[in-house]
């Protein structure tokens, strides 16, 4: 059943990427990951209440509520980082690195939490790290670097944290319901989230987001939660490195939406490293 949820949330997090890219044409991209982290929070303490968590909070232990905030703040960092480089560049060149912090987390899993990495993880990373650089394309780096010097930093960044927090995440929700530990991680963002708004002196443009950017980013938290709902769920009852190259599939739904919204298409070369990723995805699966 795990299977079903990593799947589920490979979808849901496709579809934030193409949404949250609509809602931040304009609107700045922390002020846009704050408005809509509110968004993300409402959802999962709803979900708590429906499956009738709320009442285990007084039972989490100090450990796992440190590894629930650290978690917190890696996803914070991990979020700023990845809309910062959507709105600087294409969403074909942003997703791919981004969705390599696959090879980060099997390599963290096999040193902290002790997940074997046999012959199809290995060559799963071989065949993710290659697809990924065949997807980023030097002509296309230089291209952004005429648009920003910074996307790629960003973008990076957003691997890392994203890397970070799956390896957390595990430890933290090893002894809470997934949907209450959600919960609380979402929260610790959303005050990461503001403080940054804060700290940057962006809290006077939240009177010029447009409202039909609003509604996108509205949306992009709506999918969010329900990628972060399933995600921690299959987390917790399966395996790490299984886990997260499934939810890394959310790059075939990016792409296919980001061709029909924003026309964005794929070189041969981007075409055949997207099949490289797909399949080093799909190796990894293999009992």
């Amino acid at each position: 059943m795990w299977v079903a949820f990593a799947f589920g949330s490979a979808f849901f997090a496709g579809v934030t990427s193409i949404l949250a890219k609509c809602g931040i044409r304009k609107t700045d991209s922390t002020v846009a990951t704050a408005i809509r982290t509110i968004v993300v929070l409402i959802f999962s303490w709803l979900m708590v209440f429906v499956v009738g968590s709320q009442g285990q909070i007084g039972a989490i232990g100090g450990r796992t509520l440190l590894f629930l905030v650290l978690s917190g703040l890696a996803t914070g960092a991990s979020w700023l980082c990845y809309f910062k480089a959507l709105q600087l560049g294409d969403i074909n060149k942003v997703v791919p690195i981004d969705k390599s912090s696959t090879i980060l987390t099997i390599l963290l899993a096999f040193i902290f939490l002790n997940e074997a990495v046999n012959w199809q993880k290995a060559v799963g990373v071989v065949l993710i790290a290659a697809g990924t650089f065949l997807m980023i394309e030097k002509k296309d780096v230089n291209t952004q670097q005429a648009k920003s010097k910074s996307w790629l930093f960003y973008a990076l960044g957003s691997a890392v944290f994203a890397s970070l927090t799956s390896i957390l995440g595990k430890v933290g929700i090893s002894g809470v319901e997934s949907n209450l530990g959600t919960a609380i991680r979402t929260g610790v963002v959303l005050i990461m989230a503001w403080v940054m708004v804060f700290a940057t002196g962006k809290q006077h443009t939240l009177r010029e987001v447009p409202k039909g950017e609003l509604g996108f980013i509205c949306l992009s938290g709506l999918a969010t939660g329900a990628s972060w709902l399933c995600y921690y769920k299959a987390l917790q009852d399966g395996l790490a490195s299984v886990v997260v190259p499934i939810d890394k599939l959310s790059i075939l739904v990016t792409v296919a939406f980001s061709y029909v919204v924003f026309h964005e298409k794929l070189s041969r070369r981007g075409a055949i490293g997207l099949a490289g990723i797909v399949a080093g995805t799909l190796v990894m699966l293999i009992p």
